[in-house]
């Protein structure tokens, strides 16, 4: 089967749900109604209440939702073979994931900004509100967890990844001064922003951060230094730093994403993986453990938290909620179609994807599950578009 024809035609099942189906929830189910004043003007405060500009707020969202998870996710699952794990991805994501984030959004702004712990007070009693922020509290600290091992991970495993990554600090403070305190249009800034994020990624390659372990090794000082930086991202405003930083980062996003497609498409490589796996050794049935597996990238109650919690606190017109969360749930969705092909098709031959998925204990852990859609990617860029393999690795 051709790589890149499975991904033109899940392309187009996203697209025409956007067009359509996404336009028939807002009208008919969620009521959109543009004269509803929206938290951000109803409660400005200039710190979470903020009235942003809809491709501002959407890169906000759209990167808050997309991190590693629906990379990781199908990057496991296609080891009972990638007809479950893309079926899944697309099907899920047009038909769960996008419809889930859409409503929680809409309802949050439609009863001011509330998350949805609250929501849960306010509709069913004291007592589900107490039982789910109790569930809320403990998910999230799981998610923090994980979050930060993977980026620690990569950071150890790719050190060209960190100057480029971290750059980003200092230029979306800049862009955040520039947009809010200046009133400056965003576009001219937004470009310049890209091109200075790619320029340091080409440095990065030459110029690889090994940080000296304080606690532990590597990986545990790198977490350390991510968790301090989140504590001091969530008590500044949120235009200063997450807003903006999250907007350029979608911005590399969609150009990353988008080189891999055009990677692929020139390339058009079969999917050397087969499509059903089934009888994995040592491994798990397929159900229902592939639709644990690819939460994000298909469904994800995270995402509830996110669009309830911070993106509707933001959401300048009701109306941008169907472009905000059903959208950005397609370009989740995007990503994780991605990474069910790049560690499927990454391979140059069936047997190199054996050796790599040949059992759970080989395709179990982190630096596995990273390095097949890292090195899958790279292998598009590289045969589809002739980039040398460090820029390529160090891009993804």
């Amino acid at each position: 089967m051709n790589a890149a024809l499975l991904a033109f035609f899940s392309i187009f099942c996203f697209f025409l749900s956007y067009l359509f189906y996404s336009r028939f929830l807002g009208k008919k189910i969620y009521r959109l109604d543009s004269n509803i004043i929206t938290p951000a003007h109803e409660f400005k405060d200039g710190i979470d209440y903020v009235p942003t500009n809809k491709h501002v707020l959407f890169g906000h969202h759209f990167t808050s939702i997309a991190g590693a998870a629906p990379i990781i996710g199908p990057a496991i699952a296609v080891i009972w073979g990638w007809l479950p794990a893309l079926l899944w991805v697309v099907i899920g994501t047009i038909f769960i994931g996008a419809v889930h984030d859409f409503g929680c959004l809409v309802i949050s702004a439609k009863n001011k900004g509330h998350s949805i712990g609250d929501l849960t007070g306010n509709i069913i009693g004291k007592r589900a509100r107490a039982l789910f922020l109790t569930i809320i509290f403990f998910l999230t600290w799981i998610v923090i967890a994980v979050f930060a091992y993977v980026i620690a991970t990569l950071f150890v495993q790719f050190p060209t990844t960190v100057l480029p990554v971290n750059i980003q600090i200092i230029v979306a403070i800049t862009i955040g001064i520039i947009i809010y305190r200046t009133r400056f249009g965003i576009l001219i800034p937004s470009i310049i922003a890209l091109i200075i994020l790619y320029i340091f990624i080409y440095l990065g390659v030459y110029f690889p951060v090994h940080l000296p372990a304080f606690v532990g090794g590597q990986v545990e000082s790198w977490i350390i230094l991510l968790f301090v930086y989140a504590f001091i991202a969530s008590v500044l405003p949120v235009w200063l730093l997450l807003q903006p930083r999250d907007f350029i980062n979608s911005h590399q996003l969609f150009v990353g994403l988008g080189i891999m497609y055009l990677g692929l498409f020139i390339l058009h490589p079969p999917m050397v993986a087969p499509a059903l796996n089934l009888g994995v050794e040592g491994g798990l049935p397929w159900f229902p453990f592939l639709f644990i597996t690819i939460a994000c990238g298909a469904i994800s109650g995270f995402h509830g938290l996110v669009g309830s919690g911070t993106t509707s606190k933001q959401i300048n017109n009701i109306s941008d909620a169907r472009m905000i969360g059903y959208g950005a749930m397609l370009g989740e969705g995007s990503l994780g179609l991605m990474s069910v092909l790049a560690s499927t098709a990454g391979f140059a031959t069936l047997a190199a994807w054996k050796s790599h998925y040949s059992s759970w204990s080989t395709a179990g852990s982190m630096d596995a599950k990273v390095g097949a859609f890292v090195n899958g990617g790279a292998y598009f860029l590289k045969e589809g578009l002739m980039l040398p393999d460090g820029f390529g690795t160090t891009l993804i």
